[in-house]
This record gives C-alpha cells, structure tokens and sequence, in this order.
C-alpha cells in the first residue's frame, strides 16, 4: 500500500495500541521505500478521520478539571493529559501525511518520522500512567489540537503555521515548568515522568523545525513573507494567543527567527 494510504488506514484507526503498531509499521516501511508524490485523495477520504476510541470522554478544554501534581491523583491527571495530547499528535501527524497532496517526498517523510515518534512518546506515557493505576481513557480530554486540523484541513500553510509551529510549540515552554514542580514532588513516579517529558521535549524541538521549515518553504513557493503572513493565518483562523513565559532556547532551536524570537521576548515584558 502507498505510505500516505497506509497513514490513513492508521489514521481511521480507533484503538490507541492498534494505531500505534501501525504508525509504527508505516513510518518503518517508508523510511527505506519511495514515497510517490502524485495526488491521492479522493472523495470520502474524510470518513473515519480520526479514529480514536470512546473513551477519554472528550469535553471543553475549560470543563478539564485542573489538579495539583503533588497528590497522587493529580499526577496521574497530569500524565493522562500529556498522553492524550500525544495521542491526538499521532493523529495530527498522519493527517498531514495523507492529506495534502502535491508536496514533495521529504515533506511525507518528515511527518511520517514525527508519527513514529509521537506513537513512541504516547507508548512511554500510556505505560508510566498503568504503573501508576491508571489507563489512557479514565479521564476527560479536550480538543483543542484536532480543531485546529478541522479548520485548517483546505489550506496545507495554514496547517503548517497553526499546528506545529503554534499549538505545538507551547509544548517547548511548557515542558520545562511542569518539569521543574515534578523534580519539587521528587517521587519515583515524578521523576520518571520527568526523564520522559525530557524525551518528548528533545524530539518536540525536531517536530516544530519541521513545521518550521515547511511553513516557511510554502511561503517562498506562494510568493508570501513569513513574518508577516503569520499573524494574517492567526486572525484568519482564529489561532490561540501565545502567552509567556517562552522557551526562547528551544524556540531557536526548533527554526523560529530572530525576528519572532525578539517579538516574543519583547511581549514577555509588557
């Protein structure tokens, strides 16, 4: 099977450890296989997209109840968090695999590498969170990542702009400073979700330089400014505001300019 039609299987696909041995198998196979690049969507592709199972029940992100991550209880509400934001980063993804056509071999490469990954971080969670008691599903989840993908699904800059370089660069500021109240805890369970919060924000860095790169390819291929195309694609789509405190570091690292990175550090202070 083509390795965007495979993403898609694995995309349709409800049960969280049936998703991820496929993500697995595909972004193996394609690592060694050719990748066409001619169209492939057809009408009715959307059906069954995403998959994902009946539980967590999914709610407002307001209606997620907040619990403090030095009790038991909280941490294990902390941890399903995370495993449901890596669940929905599986899925987010394949989707950019399959669904945009017309872009070049190493642009399906590199999301199909970034679903291996995801399914690797959310296989590290799921496992930590048993340990503790608990399964991915006990708990409410929100939506916010997946809605981006409904509103951006017609427009492959877009996506690129307000997913990994939005969305899922917050997870570059906010890693740190769960990070550091967990060390505070300095449980067993604390600190083995730290190691792996250390795993997911190394490769997090990757994932938003490849957003990076592709938002800023399609920018030269449409004739647009970067910088300035940016803020139209957040009002036009309505794109969460970016709050402070930023992970300036790892921002540059993961391919923002010096001119986003002088903007955020500048509205840090006001």
């Amino acid at each position: 099977m083509h390795p965007r039609l495979s993403a898609l299987a694995a995309l349709r696909l409800s049960d969280p450890e049936a998703k991820v041995a496929a993500t697995r198998t595909t972004a193996a196979r394609a690592a060694t296989d050719s990748i066409a690049t001619e169209p492939l969507r057809t009408v009715g592709d959307d059906i069954g997209v995403p998959g994902r199972p009946e539980r967590p029940l999914r709610v407002a992100a307001t209606a997620v109840q907040k619990r403090s991550p030095f009790t038991t209880d909280g941490r294990a509400a902390l941890i399903h968090s995370i495993c449901h934001i890596e669940f929905n980063a599986i899925n987010l993804a394949l989707d950019a695999v399959w669904r945009y056509d017309g872009m070049p071999e190493a642009y399906y490469r590199d999301w199909l590498r970034v679903a291996d990954e995801e399914a690797q971080h959310f296989t590290l969670l799921h496992a930590h969170l048993q340990d503790m008691g608990w399964r991915y599903g006990d708990l409410p989840g929100h939506d916010g990542l997946w809605s981006m993908c409904e509103k951006t699904k017609d427009d492959v800059l877009a996506r690129m702009a307000l997913v990994p370089r939005t969305l899922e660069a917050r997870g570059l500021d906010a890693t740190p400073l769960i990070q550091a109240k967990l060390k505070r805890v300095n449980t067993p369970d604390a600190l083995r979700a730290v190691e792996i919060l250390d795993i997911i924000l190394r490769d997090e860095v990757g994932h938003v330089a490849i957003g990076n790169h592709w938002y800023r390819w399609l920018c030269e291929r449409e004739g647009r400014d970067p910088e300035a195309t940016y803020p139209e694609l957040v009002a036009r789509y309505e794109a969460p505001r970016l709050k402070p405190p930023f992970n300036l570091e790892a921002r540059g690292r993961a391919g923002f300019s010096t001119e986003e990175l002088r903007a955020l550090s500048a509205s840090s202070k006001d």
